[in-house]
């Protein structure tokens, strides 16, 4: 009923301004994949908590659009409500737009707050509905009027990120933004997006759940930078290093008036992917150069300090997850495992290794068909028992101060069938064949994306997600612009380049009944110069063992066979020195050979 309130207010709100339809996205002003409790208005007024969707609303319809990842999740969370879900068939596509320029009559209104949308999104609107003959108003907030117990804006204090971890000083960071700056002919650059801003300052926060990041706006210009944000999250001690690097803090909400002073004697380079279109409208005499955020192509090449950070990074995950496997068969043999309290002894484990921050996003457990929801978060009351039987999905992650993580296993607990042995193995081999691929230089991540699928495929079958995405270090587990999609996206269009990092996790779901994911990490390092130019290669770097009892042998060839025996060689030769002897014997029965 409260959802249905909510719809009913924005409905009398939109009437009262004479709107016919209202969009409201996902994300937050900087375009974040994860917004703060404050932003998060499309859960708020649908009930849906999936991280992608949109909502569209007019006078006689409420739908919420979302792509396969989600379809069984936000069925379930619109039940009871009057909103319906809208299946996305083409991931990262505006299906939602084409479905308003459908149903509308020519005239009519549609509205949305262009604070919540960028440069960029709005430009397509402008085009589709002006084809279609509707009117877009794009400053339309209808949400704060009418949600009365809004949470506030986290205020917590950010922190230095120790140069000994992120290997570069932001010194160093910000002389090469200028570098790219002075090649753009651009006197400053806008900063829109929270990773950028932490990345390019080696700054931290707590802002956003399971993000190491804290709301802001940078702005570098020719000598100096100004960061805009709360001030009271500044503690005195980073605000002093900050201004002896000539970085200075302004406050957040004084951004627009401060783009709005500039003049036409400044060029400023902003992203129109990431820069929202409010704070684009600010920008009144500036001269405006477009490009794709400076830092972000540079935060996904990991350095030679991080690199090494992250290797180490592993063998700590490797044994907080041992133990915590460990934990579950011998609690199994007791009684049975609620999914919550899974994830909260791999957090549990985790925390007591060190430099450890915190998750780097909900755990998702899933037994048995909780499985196939591929997003599943379990809650703290009446998630499923998981018993010593049928299949279980945990995929999870860990932010340390040294490295992020992120891994799934699925993992049998009683005699699985033929038909999940026969899955499991497709999907394994798929992850194999991605694992030991040699690629050339430019090779993108749309090309790469299909040998994770050509085993499912030969048998008709598939998964609706990217086969990875990029990972930060000590920052958002997911991090653009690379990774393996088979969509024209930044994620698919990117090539993969020396030093980048990113998950390699094809799975399979079948509804009502399981779900299967394997995901390891991997950095792209140098394989062997050739006539045809340099050839790259990926380093799995995740370290925990592959369930053994899923796998159909008579399925696997010899090098695949090969390549996973000597990784639960690998496996059991970096964790075993930090686990006593119990633990040791365990680990040994999970790496055995097939």
């Amino acid at each position: 009923m409260t959802i249905n309130n909510n719809l009913k207010a924005l409905r009398q709100l939109m009437s009262a301004q004479h709107i016919d339809a209202y969009i409201i996205p996902s994300g937050d002003p900087h375009q974040s994949e994860y917004p703060a409790e404050y932003w998060q208005s499309r859960q708020w007024i649908s009930g849906f908590s999936g991280s992608m969707g949109y909502v569209a609303i007019t006078q006689t319809h409420a739908s919420v659009w979302t792509d396969s990842r989600y379809f069984i999740q936000c069925e379930m969370e619109l039940q009871g409500t009057d909103f319906k879900m809208h299946k996305q068939l083409v991931q990262g596509a505006a299906e939602h737009i084409d479905w308003l320029c459908a149903e509308l009559p020519k005239g009519s209104r549609v509205a949305c707050d262009g604070e919540m949308f960028s440069v960029g999104q709005i430009r397509a609107m402008q085009v589709a509905f002006g084809r279609a003959g509707l009117d877009l108003v794009t400053n339309a907030d209808l949400i704060t009027p009418i949600w009365k117990d809004r949470p506030s804006l986290a205020n917590n204090l950010i922190f230095e990120h120790d140069v000994k971890f992120s290997g570069r000083s932001r010194t160093q960071k910000l002389k090469d933004i200028r570098a790219k700056m002075k090649a753009k002919g651009a006197d400053m650059h806008l900063v829109s997006t929270l990773d950028d801003i932490g990345w390019t300052l080696n700054l931290r926060g707590s802002d956003v759940e399971c993000n190491p990041v804290f709301i802001a706006y940078l702005v570098i210009d020719k000598a100096k930078s100004y960061l805009f944000i709360n001030p009271e999250q500044v503690p005195e001690d980073v605000k002093t290093l900050l201004n002896n690097d000539d970085i200075f803090i302004k406050n957040y909400n004084t951004i627009s008036d401060f783009l709005s002073q500039l003049t036409d004697k400044q060029v400023i380079a902003i992203d129109t992917a990431n820069l929202n279109f409010k704070l684009y409208n600010s920008l009144k005499k500036v001269r405006i150069k477009e490009t794709a955020t400076f830092s972000s192509h540079m935060k996904a090449i990991k350095n030679k300090t991080e690199i090494k950070y992250l290797r180490e990074v592993m063998v700590k995950d490797g044994v907080a997850l041992t133990k915590a496997f460990r934990w579950l068969d011998n609690t199994l043999e007791k009684r049975p495992v609620s999914e919550y309290e899974m994830a909260s002894m791999i957090a549990q484990y985790r925390s007591d290794q060190p430099n450890y921050f915190g998750e780097s996003f909900t755990a998702i457990i899933g037994y048995q068909s909780n499985g196939a929801l591929n997003h599943y978060h379990p809650a703290a009351t009446g998630s499923a028992l998981i018993k010593k039987e049928g299949m279980l999905l945990l995929d999870s992650g860990g932010q340390y101060l040294d490295g992020t993580t992120d891994i799934t296993r699925t993992i049998t607990l009683g005699t699985p069938t033929d038909e999940q042995k026969r899955n499991y193995t497709l999907v394994l081999k798929g992850h194999i064949a991605l694992a030991v691929q040699k690629f050339p230089e430019g090779t993108k991540g749309i090309q790469l994306d299909t040998l994770a699928r050509m085993h499912l495929w030969q048998q008709g079958l598939n998964f609706g997600h990217g086969t990875g995405h990029g990972v930060g270090f000590f920052m958002n587990v997911h991090e653009p612009p690379q990774g393996f999609t088979p969509i024209l996206s930044s994620r698919g269009t990117t090539p993969h380049e020396e030093g980048m990092y990113s998950s390699n996790e094809p799975g399979f779901y079948k509804e009502g009944a399981y779900g299967i994911r394997i995901e390891n990490l991997v950095i792209v390092q140098k394989a062997e110069q050739t006539d045809f130019g340099q050839f790259l290669k990926f380093e799995t770097i995740t370290l925990f063992p592959i369930d053994t009892q899923l796998i159909d042998t008579r399925l696997m060839t010899r090098p695949e066979k090969a390549w996973f025996n000597a990784y639960h060689k690998r496996v059991f030769q970096k964790l075993s020195p930090h686990l006593n002897d119990d633990e040791k014997t365990w680990l040994a029965g999970k790496c055995v050979k097939i």
